[in-house]
C-alpha cells in the first residue's frame, strides 16, 4: 500500500491554492497529456463536500474511468477525495494548505492507495505504478502552483 507525499511552497494565499486544487477545469488542464476529462458528476467549476466526479483518461495505453468523492473538507485548509470506483482497490487523497506568512502557502499532498490483484498488484506498484503516480501527481501539483501564483500576481496587479 504505497503512500506518495509531496510538499510545495506556493507564492499565493491559502484560499487561492485551495480553490485551484479543487477546480475541475484546472485538473483537466493539468492532466491534458493523459486526456483526462470530467464526464460525470461535477464536470466544471469547484467541487464541494459530498460531491463526486467521474474522470475518463488514458493511462498505460488503456482508457479508464474513475469516480472520486469529496469526503472531507475544511475550507480553505483541507480536503480529501476518495475513490468510489475505478482501477485501484481504493485510494485516499489528502490536500492540505498551510498559510506561511501573509501570501505564501505550503501545500501538502498525500496519496494513499492500494492496487488491485493482491501480490501481483504489489509487484506492479514496485515496478512501475508508484513511480508513475509520483510523477503524475508532481506534474499536476507543479501546474497548480504555477496557476495559483499567476492568479495571485494578477490579483495584486489589479490592486495597484
Amino acid at each position: 500500500m504505497p503512500v506518495i507525499r509531496s510538499e510545495l511552497m506556493i507564492e499565493a494565499p491559502q484560499q487561492v491554492c485551495f480553490d485551484a486544487a479543487r477546480s475541475i477545469d484546472l485538473h483537466m488542464e493539468s492532466t491534458a497529456k493523459t486526456g483526462e476529462k470530467a464526464i460525470g458528476g461535477v464536470t466544471s467549476g469547484l467541487i464541494e463536500l459530498g460531491e463526486s466526479v467521474t474522470w475518463e483518461a488514458v493511462h498505460f495505453g488503456i482508457k479508464q474511468r474513475l469516480t472520486a468523492k469529496i469526503t472531507e473538507m475544511e475550507q480553505p485548509r483541507y480536503f480529501v477525495d476518495e475513490m468510489v470506483s475505478g482501477a485501484f482497490k481504493c485510494f485516499r487523497h489528502e490536500h492540505e494548505f498551510i498559510p506561511v506568512g501573509k501570501n505564501r502557502t505550503r501545500m501538502l499532498d498525500t496519496f494513499d492507495y492500494t492496487s488491485p490483484l493482491g501480490l501481483l498488484g504489489r509487484i506492479v506498484d514496485r515496478l512501475v505504478l508508484e513511480a508513475y503516480m509520483t510523477r503524475f501527481l508532481l506534474e499536476r501539483n507543479l501546474y497548480l502552483k504555477q496557476v495559483a501564483e499567476k492568479q495571485f500576481k494578477q490579483m495584486e496587479e489589479k490592486k495597484v
